[in-house]
């Protein structure tokens, strides 16, 4: 599932916003700010757009309230005329070739946060390359899915991963290619490697 971690009331009527709060520590924090370290330009939804637009322009000075404010924010929107956090772009009409667009062209790489809408979008058209995943000790047990029904089976490799204390974990996976299937008696799985060719790479975290 995905949720939005914040604050109560964040992610509509949805009864258990906040449940983030009380796991925070300095070694998530950590994480988050190592995920923006390099240059990166944002690829979000219209709702998280709106969200961040009231908070981050207005946080004060810190490496990542500059580095959010100084990118390019790439919206999925159907009101493009009312963007106002700046620099922006929406991606037309039509999100999944807009996005491909973004790829094929030099510049950064993608990080996209939240946006439960557009995310299942790209795990659906095999848009995003990478995870990465924070896990939490805590069971929401409903919610939004973070898997449409139309999502393919992927092989994943986990480029990092880390352990917390008190059951919170870090996994930042990169997509393979198609799901590998064999018969368990060859004892050999074989990957799929992705395309050479360098794209600018998508992020979902």
């Amino acid at each position: 599932m995905i949720q939005a971690p914040g604050g109560p009331g964040e992610d509509g009527d949805y009864p258990y916003g906040g449940w983030t709060v009380p796991h925070a520590d300095p070694v998530v924090g950590k994480v988050i700010a190592a995920a923006h370290r390099e240059a990166f330009d944002l690829l979000l939804g219209r709702r998280t757009y709106d969200i961040w637009s009231g908070y981050w322009p207005k946080a004060g000075k810190s490496p990542l309230a500059y580095s959010l404010n100084a990118a390019t924010k790439y919206v999925a929107t159907h009101r493009p005329d009312s963007l106002g956090w700046r620099p922006v772009k929406d991606l037309g009409p039509d999100i999944v070739e807009g996005v491909r667009r973004i790829k094929e062209k030099d510049g950064p790489d993608l990080i996209v946060w939240g946006s439960s809408t557009l995310t299942p979008v790209l795990l659906e058209h095999r848009l995003a390359d990478e995870v990465l995943l924070l896990v939490y000790p805590v069971l929401l047990g409903t919610g939004k899915r973070f898997f449409s029904d139309g999502a393919p089976p992927r092989e994943t490799r986990a480029r990092r991963h880390e352990g917390w204390v008190l059951g919170r974990r870090h996994q930042h996976l990169q997509a393979q290619g198609v799901l590998s299937q064999q018969r368990a008696r060859t004892g050999i799985v074989s990957f799929n490697s992705p395309p050479s060719a360098r794209q600018r790479v998508c992020r979902l975290s």
